[in-house]
């Protein structure tokens, strides 16, 4: 089997990580340049070279060190560790010694400036600021500690400049490498921001899919329980009667396999009078009297599969938690809010408790600013069962 090709997101992070990376490791070639102007000045001899060239050389490779575990591991950050002191120190030491012992010493202030930037990006964020002036003032200091060995003597004046030079480089270093690493963080944070939302679609796209399949399954298939009892008990009795109730029930499950064949397609747009109709038809057989008030088409064409749900999810309760003989559907629309209720009576206490799928139907409402609500009314032989929604009509 071949390896699986890298999707364009992963290649686009994965080229964003080496752009960051080499931009950061680039700054090495500062330590470069002391160490190609010592190698040509005849004046110092060779065991002072090999020294300092070794000493950059070592700035250089901890550095790469450094932004490899800053880029590697951005969370463990735990710095400055006794490496990173060290590091800095011998970075010190060269630039003080550089001082007393070149005309031109500036070049040398990148070695702890360049150091300084790595330990700073594996330092923890609250701490940074406070390892940023430790370390220039260190480099500052040593300058200044250093000038009164060289000969011939800095002019006081001079001293201070360099010293406020080789700070001011420390600091610049310092704030480039955060920034360009702070742009590293802030693309991988909008990248798993995107493969969260991402995510988060998908899961709402698979609560939809099962609120839609539990509202038309559930609704088939007690309609479907309802005709196979009714046609049983009337086998014997009335075979022309058991007959039509059997030829309904095929009729019933074809429409319920083209309905889930719909919804697993996506291409499912039952309208609001449909549902009703269905209703009223699926309540009559069972021997409930189902009577409308309002019309369909006052509700907004973008609630029509909304209220839908609510009167499929209420007649599937009907018939399967009661025993009423009356229902009532109410559509109304009184200024910018549709009102959709059901109300019948025979409740029984299981009917009382609401279930998972007025649960979905309350979420799906309340994303469109609306609400859900199922109660009971009234006492006794009296008492009613209302389910009830409600959603603006403009947004």
């Amino acid at each position: 089997m071949s390896e699986e090709t890298p999707g364009p997101s992963a290649t686009r992070m994965r080229r964003m990580r080496n752009y960051t990376w080499f931009s950061l490791v680039f700054l090495s070639y500062l330590a470069v340049i002391p160490a190609l102007q010592i190698a040509v000045d005849d004046d110092i001899d060779l065991a002072t070279t090999l020294a300092l060239i070794a000493s950059a050389v070592v700035a250089v490779a901890q550095r790469v060190r450094f932004v490899n575990r800053a880029l590697r591991k951005r969370e463990s950050s735990t710095g400055p560790t006794v490496e990173h002191v060290v590091t800095f120190a011998v970075a010190v030491l060269t630039w003080g010694y550089s001082v007393t012992l070149q005309i031109d010493p500036l070049w040398w202030c990148f070695l702890p400036s360049i150091v300084a930037g790595g330990v700073v990006l594996n330092t923890p964020t609250g701490r940074r600021m406070w390892a940023t002036l430790a370390m220039a003032t260190c480099t500052g200091v040593a300058c200044l500690a250093a000038a009164p060995w060289r000969q011939p003597a800095l002019e006081p004046r001079v001293t201070w400049v360099l010293a406020g030079l080789s700070v001011a480089f420390v600091v610049a270093l310092i704030l480039l490498d955060v920034t360009q690493v702070w742009f590293w963080d802030t693309v991988l944070e909008l990248d798993r921001s995107r493969t969260m939302a991402e995510e988060l679609a998908v899961t709402r796209e698979r609560l939809r899919f099962a609120a839609d399949l539990h509202d038309i399954q559930g609704h088939h298939l007690q309609a479907i329980m309802l005709k196979g009892e009714l046609a049983e008990r009337l086998i014997g009795r009335d075979n022309d009667a058991a007959r039509t109730q059997a030829s309904e029930l095929t009729e019933l499950a074809r429409t319920a396999l083209t309905d889930t064949r719909r919804v697993v397609h996506g291409y499912r747009g039952t309208t609001l009078k449909t549902e009703i109709t269905n209703a009223v038809d699926i309540l009559g057989a069972a021997g409930i009297d189902a009577e409308v008030r309002g019309e369909s088409h006052t509700v907004p064409p973008p609630l029509q599969s909304l209220f839908g749900a609510l009167v499929r999810e209420g007649t599937t309760n009907i018939l399967r938690h009661s025993q009423a003989t009356r229902c009532e559907l109410t559509l109304r629309t009184d200024g910018e809010t549709a009102h959709v209720r059901l109300v019948n009576d025979g409740i029984t206490p299981q009917e009382t408790r609401p279930g998972s799928g007025i649960e979905s139907l309350r979420e799906r409402f309340t994303a469109l600013g609306g609400d859900v609500y199922a109660r009971v009314v009234g006492a006794g032989d009296d008492a009613t069962f209302e389910l009830g929604g409600h959603a603006p009509t403009r947004r």
